[in-house]
């Protein structure tokens, strides 16, 4: 098995494992632990550490990747490349910082009701937008080496277990809530120690500066790029953080934790089609290149009929379930029930509008990705705030929802229109339908004293239903498939 294989099997289990990992510590663990206060503050955090690096890298990240193979050569150290990746970006971190400290005035205004608790960890954003910056560089080089296990551990279980455990120090009263903030900033950092190490166990940490690397390729085309990479990486960070920001800023930062949380109940639904995307993406470059479009198209009906199957069984289950779900969690996160309703509704649009953004991206109008997404963020942003003034975090998600669906169908239209291809049949609906009928019997069902029992009846009751109809009407060929290769091995 080749290195390729062996880190692929690896990368597998741990991001599955991070996942499950994930889900419990951000969902089921922290909020029984932190107020909503406290979970917004760190979130904020995090989020502003994102968009400091993101920035400060200007997308060399990507470039190191991209660019690597034409430096490929150990012996002579791969021509200095490791030194450039990470100095460009660290000269941009120095121009970003000057302008973060110069704009502290300005940022503490637009937070202005929560300025007295952001206040002492102004610079401790900074520090962890370092060690975010470092992590992303050390973790794309060893991503073009092909050794990608490693780093993946560390951030999908590592750091996770590490958050974890210091919020068990808060909780125990071993730690204040002060030195939580520091202990998960501080974590970050160990993280890029131990890549450092790594690097150096395995020979690749190349630290001496050579000339001869602004010989292998143009620095302008690796620069153009890299600016290309980080309007498009920031637009998805714009997308996926600002609402938590625009809250805590227009609300309190209480809000923003309530908001965040059903961010991440409402995340579970993406899961599924995250997987699914690993694979397509290569397959969807693959049909581009032998010029397949039918079987491109036929895909592209199998995998939206298979988003939407999954999707909306999913979301009937969480969604019917959210008493059982708030109930490991402090009662104040309760209020943001409406709010993952919503965001479930968004998730499950862009699952059954299916792949549409990889047949761009792959696609020789590749570039048009770029215009969707700063759409998105820009229109995002503007219906933020509108909203969130006059509806607090239920006007977030109605703004997601809103951006969400509307960049999904003119993205949606635009695959047809350029392609001739899009992804619906008349089993789209009918799932649809049946998921109503399903999640209308399990709402029939009465809410018993105990939120375990009634979420067990109400899951069987919405998996009895929905798979029954499911393989009566013969909506998912996948399905009976596979039911009836069971019902032969068992021997029925």
């Amino acid at each position: 098995m080749g290195i390729v294989q062996r880190q692929g099997l690896r990368n597998t289990i741990i991001s599955y494992l991070g996942l499950a990992l994930g889900f419990m510590s951000t969902t089921l663990v922290l909020p029984r632990f932190l107020e909503p206060q406290q979970l917004g503050l760190t979130n904020t955090l995090s989020s502003v550490a994102t968009l400091f690096a993101q920035v400060a890298a200007f997308g060399f990240a990507s470039v190191g990747i991209r660019f690597f193979p034409y430096f490929r050569n150990r012996e002579n150290g791969h021509y200095g490349f490791l030194p450039f990746l990470v100095g460009v970006p660290l000269v941009g971190f120095v121009v970003v910082l000057a302008l973060y400290l110069l704009g502290r005035p300005v940022l503490m205004a637009v937070y202005e009701k929560e300025a007295t608790v952001l206040a002492p960890y102004y610079l401790w954003a900074a520090v962890f937008a370092l060690f975010t910056l470092l992590y992303s560089l050390l973790d794309a080089y060893l991503k073009a080496l092909y050794h990608t296990a490693f780093s993946s551990f560390l951030q999908d279980i590592l750091l996770r277990l590490l958050i974890l455990g210091g919020a068990l120090l808060f909780a125990q009263g071993i730690l204040s809530f002060h030195g939580y903030v520091l202990w998960y900033v501080s974590v970050n950092g160990v993280l890029v120690l131990l890549l450092t190490g790594y690097l150096l166990h395995i020979g690749e940490l190349h630290w001496r500066p050579r000339r001869a690397v602004l010989a292998v390729r143009p620095v302008q085309e690796l620069l153009s790029v890299g600016a290309f990479t980080l309007l498009s990486s920031l637009a998805g960070s714009i997308i996926m953080y600002i609402d938590n920001l625009m809250v805590g800023a227009q609300v309190n930062l209480a809000a923003a934790g309530i908001y965040g949380i059903a961010f991440n109940i409402s995340t579970a639904l993406a899961i599924p089609a995250r997987s699914l995307n690993k694979i397509a993406f290569p397959l969807l470059a693959d049909y581009w290149k032998q010029q397949n479009l039918p079987g491109m198209a036929d895909f592209y009906r199998r995998t939206t009929r298979l988003n939407t199957l999954i999707g909306c069984f999913l979301a009937l289950g969480i969604g019917l379930n959210l008493d059982f779900i708030y109930s490991f969690m402090r009662a104040d996160y309760a209020q943001g029930t409406v709010v993952v309703l919503l965001l479930l509704g968004s998730r499950l649009f862009d699952g059954i509008t299916g792949v549409n953004g990889l047949i761009l991206i792959t696609s020789p109008r590749y570039r048009f990705d770029l215009i969707f997404n700063s759409s998105l963020a820009l229109l995002t942003i503007v219906l933020n705030v509108v909203l969130i003034p006059r509806l607090g975090i239920l006007g977030a998600a109605l703004a997601a929802v809103a951006a969400q669906m509307s960049i999904n169908l003119a993205r949606t239209w635009f695959v047809w229109y350029t392609f001739k291809m899009q992804p619906f049949t008349w089993r789209i609906p009918l799932i649809l339908l049946i998921t109503a009928v399903a999640g209308g019997l399990a709402w029939l069902v009465p809410t018993l004293d105990s939120p375990l029992l009634t979420m067990l009846l109400r899951s069987t009751v919405i998996t009895a239903v929905y798979s029954g109809l499911i393989l009566v009407t013969g909506t998912a060929p996948e399905v009976i498939t596979l039911f009836r290769s069971l019902k032969k091995r068992l021997g029925f």
